[in-house]
């Protein structure tokens, strides 16, 4: 049985993620290119040479084939879950095949819910991985943030959190972030 249950969830989860990614397509943090203010300092790699994006469970399906012009691979994390992927591209890419995370840097989308465990939902928060790299951060941070991106990364979230493939990716991310924050 274990087999065929990622099999089946499947086509589930990967509406949910292109539901998401869609979201978030066509906004940005600022009005503008907020690449420009640090030379897209997110996009290259950190001085251990471990860049990359985590990618939502199923999402790695969506770069089984090459994308002309967009120089990537894939290789294995399983820091969010078993089995999962880390995106690494050249530093630029075509908007509409950027990555969930890349779309919602320096953002992350956190699970907030009441005492009882009841009544959850998705939140934008600051990803505390962004501080190192995005300048957004110390001119402001949220407040320097579109407003419309703040809420196209809750509406994916929402989305999300209806898939419990990707709410269980979203509990591990806020695991690790937790973990983090204890240091």
């Amino acid at each position: 049985m274990p087999l065929i249950m990622p099999i089946l969830a499947k086509p589930a989860a990967l509406k949910a993620l292109k539901e998401a990614r869609s979201i978030l397509e066509n906004v940005t943090p600022m009005k503008m290119n907020c690449g420009k203010l640090c030379d897209g300092a997110c996009c290259k790699e950190d001085e251990s040479g471990d860049n990359g994006m985590l990618l939502f469970p199923y999402e790695a399906e969506l770069y089984k084939k090459p994308i002309e012009g967009f120089a990537y691979h894939l290789s294995d994390d399983d820091t969010l879950f078993k089995g999962g992927k880390r995106f690494v591209c050249e530093g630029s890419c075509p908007r509409e095949h950027r990555p969930l995370a890349c779309r919602l840097f320096p953002l992350r989308i956190a699970i907030a819910a009441d005492d009882n465990g009841i009544d959850a939902t998705a939140q934008a928060e600051i990803d505390p991985r962004a501080w190192i790299c995005c300048p957004i951060l110390e001119q402001g941070g949220l407040r320097a943030m579109s407003m419309d991106f703040k809420d196209a990364v809750k509406r994916a979230g929402e989305v999300l959190m209806e898939n419990d493939y990707m709410l269980e990716a979203l509990h591990n991310e806020q695991r690790l972030i937790d973990e983090m924050r204890q240091f």
